[in-house]
């Protein structure tokens, strides 16, 4: 009974994840996430495992611990002279100066309050990678219902949102400032409520293709199950109104395909390469696309909606701060630094819409070599994850999932919510364990059926 409650610790907080961090704007609900993450995290560093943890997983821990390193260095208090002599902070001394201050020594990070709000974000995807990989308090199929019962519940929220007569009225939508008229679930953007849909897709092919380990009755029941969910998928993926949705459920949709069928070498290659080709060419509709949007080639109305002229600000901004980068969370307040003043409205833009992009910004030179051994990190493990025999279904559908995130964010910042870096915390820890992941045993298949249709 008590291993019964621990396989629920980490499928519970992942639901929770899902249904209450949805935005930045719900400061309570994201409050409460992080405290159980604090309690998590607490637990997962007093417990002494049963068993060493993979050599894949010590190294995506080891990348996350150099991350904060680094990130701590930036709030480092520095000598006053020497701050100033780095980058555009001469200009921030000056304004000081101007001001008749004398702040003393500051840190890197020109906004430090916003690094450490930014620092708490974190912790939920931390929180759940350790109550997978070290707590081992999950099951597999534990995991995939809560991700489905999120997404499900999210689809049934943004259903009754999309039908209400007067959207900026409807106590439906669950933020103040949200993409009415659009089916946005729990989440404040419909982008978002899109990537938690394109994640979910792969998983509902993987339950599907671990069903196969049963009876045929049982096998047959779960794939209609499955194939019912990833209708009301689609459906979801209409509700949203969402052009990264339309877009990426292609490729999405076809490496979802080669979980579920079993198919020739030269059929899965073609499915590949459909998908791959599908995927760079959406993400190039959508990098050509107004912010908001709602056709390929839109165009922008103002300077915040258009995603080459954010990208290009930000690059100014890049270059500005190199090496050490601005400080983690300070985006919006040295972006606006750099924008045209003739070009400044009351709309302002809060991320870069390409997260890549944004950690150069904030992180420097160290985020940008961090970023690019994390994803040698991912590459090679979903290498081995296709290539591995004895990789699961669910493992495979990690990296699809894991794919579609990373995709969606040289376009967006889905990962800056407590639900999508959640879900992707799973995808990660499920790659970091790819062999010995929780082996499907019919009992378990029984289990996710019964959940799943709850």
């Amino acid at each position: 009974m008590a291993e019964r409650v621990r396989q629920l610790v980490a499928p519970a907080y992942l639901f929770l994840c899902l249904i209450l961090g949805g935005s930045a704007q719900g400061a309570w609900s994201n409050m409460g996430l992080q405290l159980i993450g604090l309690a998590l995290i607490g637990w997962a560093a007093l417990e002494r495992p049963a068993q060493a943890l993979a050599r894949p997983a010590r190294q995506l821990l080891w990348l996350g611990g150099i991350a904060l390193l680094w990130i701590g260095l930036q709030l480092v208090p520095l000598p006053q002279p020497l701050w100033a002599s780095i980058g555009p902070r001469a200009d921030l001394a000056q304004g000081y100066a101007l001001l008749g201050l004398a702040p003393g020594a500051m840190p890197l990070s020109v906004a430090p309050h916003e690094t450490l709000a930014t620092v708490l974000t974190l912790i939920p995807p931390l929180a759940l990678y350790l109550a997978i990989e070290r707590l081992h308090a999950y099951r597999a199929a534990f995991l995939v219902a809560a991700l489905v019962a999120g997404t499900v519940s999210g689809i049934a929220l943004g259903a009754l949102q999309v039908a209400s007569p007067n959207p900026e009225s409807s106590p439906f939508y669950l933020y103040p400032d949200v993409n009415f008229g659009q089916a946005t679930g729990f989440f404040a953007n419909a982008n978002h409520m899109a990537s938690l849909l394109l994640a979910t897709l792969p998983f509902l092919a993987a339950l599907a293709a671990s069903a196969r380990a049963s009876g045929r009755q049982q096998a047959f029941a779960v794939t209609i199950a499955a194939a019912t969910l990833a209708l009301l998928v689609a459906v979801g993926v209409v509700l949203t109104g969402s052009l990264a949705a339309h877009l990426l459920v292609i490729p999405v949709a076809a490496a979802s395909g080669l979980i579920l069928l079993k198919t020739s070498a030269m059929v899965r290659r073609g499915l590949i390469v459909v998908a791959g080709l599908a995927l760079i060419g959406g993400v190039a509709a959508l990098n050509s696309t107004a912010i908001g949007g709602g056709r390929i080639g839109a165009d922008a109305a103002e300077s915040v909606q258009s995603r080459q002229e954010i990208l290009a600000i930000t690059g100014r901004a890049v270059s500005a701060y190199m090496p050490f980068g601005s400080g983690l969370g300070t985006f919006r307040p040295v972006y606006d630094s750099f924008e045209n003043p003739n070009r400044v409205t009351t709309t302002y833009s809060t991320h870069a819409h390409n997260d890549y992009a944004e950690i150069a910004l904030e992180l420097g030179v160290p985020g940008i070599l961090l970023m690019l051994l994390f994803l040698l990190w991912w590459s090679k493990a979903a290498v081995e994850s296709w290539r591995s025999p004895e990789a699961q279904p669910y493992v495979r559908a990690a990296v699809v999932a894991s794919a579609a995130i990373l995709a969606h964010s040289l376009v967006d910042f889905p990962l800056r919510t407590a639900a999508i870096s959640s879900v992707f915390a799973m995808c990660l820890a499920f790659l970091a364990d790819r062999v010995k992941s929780d082996p499907l045993e019919p009992s378990e298949l029984r289990t996710t059926r019964h959940l799943s249709l709850d």
